[in-house]
């Protein structure tokens, strides 16, 4: 029978979360059931909670930042065991057959992944996420959480730590690259440490100083100002790689101005506006502008490993259910440094 579970859900548009229940379906053959510890809140979390990214399924569970404890496996299970630590970033299925998924890159299925939650599996059924007690999932997309990281740290890196270690990654972020980090919030700061520990030269660029003594703390090796006049003369043709974290419109000619030759500017960031820029900041140096989103199952795992080998988590304030209205709040105000995590024994 279907395990009714206690999850912390918002019933319509921007309304306020609601402790209720929902039921998981049975734990099948290649499934495992996860009593969950932590859940990441996600700016992405809040987009959707209140419907901002197009039409939503109501009630919504959200949560794709999730870390716990193997509760129960499937008789073919063979990834997990009761008892392990593990985690579920963003999807929970893909159609496995299409040619990225077959290349491990399941975030672009050709076929569309399912999404943790606000999403529906492909018999129809919706999907709900993290703020609950319990998940059941798929082996193939559950990830191990290796020793070294606590659970708590752990959980934003199944969205914040993939979004900003696969383009550093794909585009050769390491010894002798100079990166630059645009915002120092969520993602940005799991930028920072994670191309730090790659090795790479770190620049942060954001609004203000505020966050300057953050950010070399995390690893940064230069703190700039965007609003400072000056900042972008100074920072001409520095860089080889830029992540840009942020959602905000912004002067895309100015920052293309600071790359090398032959340098990118990633979009990991969603600004609601179309953005534009003149061809010749790109042209004047053989730039390029692209963009990231998540990462495969594989890397993924890769991006956990890499993590407890460096010892990087993220930087966290843990809270409670009751909390959550409130974080929504001060994300948006950018009010948190650097992720709020909820403790799921709280629902």
């Amino acid at each position: 029978m279907p395990t009714t579970v206690p999850v912390l859900l918002t019933p319509s548009a921007g309304a306020p979360f609601e402790h209720s229940t929902v039921e998981l379906r049975d734990v099948g053959p290649n499934d495992v059931q996860i009593d969950i510890a932590f859940a990441g809140i996600c700016h992405s979390d809040i987009h959707q909670a209140r419907e901002e990214w197009g039409e939503a399924i109501f009630p919504m569970v959200p949560g794709h930042e999730i870390a716990g404890i193997v509760t129960e496996v499937g008789s073919d299970v063979t990834k997990h065991r009761v008892g392990d630590r593990v985690g579920i970033g963003c999807f929970v299925d893909s159609c496995r057959e299409c040619e990225n998924c077959l290349a491990g890159e399941q975030q672009f299925c050709v076929k569309g992944n399912v999404a943790t939650y606000n999403g529906r599996q492909y018999s129809g059924e919706p999907t709900y996420g993290g703020y609950a007690k319990q998940i059941v999932a798929d082996e193939n997309y559950v990830l191990s959480i290796p020793e070294g990281i606590s659970l708590d740290e752990a959980a934003p890196l199944l969205c914040a730590g993939i979004t900003t270690y696969s383009p550093l990654k794909h585009w050769g972020a390491g010894p002798g690259k100079k990166v630059a980090v645009v915002g120092m919030g969520g993602l940005g700061h799991m930028a920072v440490k994670i191309a730090h520990a790659m090795g790479a030269e770190v620049t942060v660029i954001s609004q203000t100083l505020s966050k300057q003594e953050d950010g070399l703390k995390l690893g940064a090796d230069h703190y700039y100002a965007s609003s400072d006049p000056e900042t972008f003369g100074r920072l001409k043709s520095s860089f080889d790689l830029i992540i840009n974290t942020i959602s905000a419109d912004m002067d895309i000619d100015a920052y293309a101005r600071t790359l090398r030759l032959n340098g990118t500017m990633v979009f990991v960031g969603l600004p609601e506006n179309p953005q534009s820029f003149r061809a010749g900041s790109l042209i004047g140096g053989r730039r390029s502008l692209a963009g990231s989103n998540i990462g495969g199952i594989p890397e993924t795992q890769e991006m956990l490993d890499f993590c407890a080998e460096h010892r990087i988590g993220a930087e966290i304030e843990t809270i409670s259910a009751d909390d959550v209205d409130d974080a929504y709040e001060r994300v948006v105000a950018s009010k948190v440094r650097y992720r709020f995590v909820i403790d799921t024994a709280t629902i």
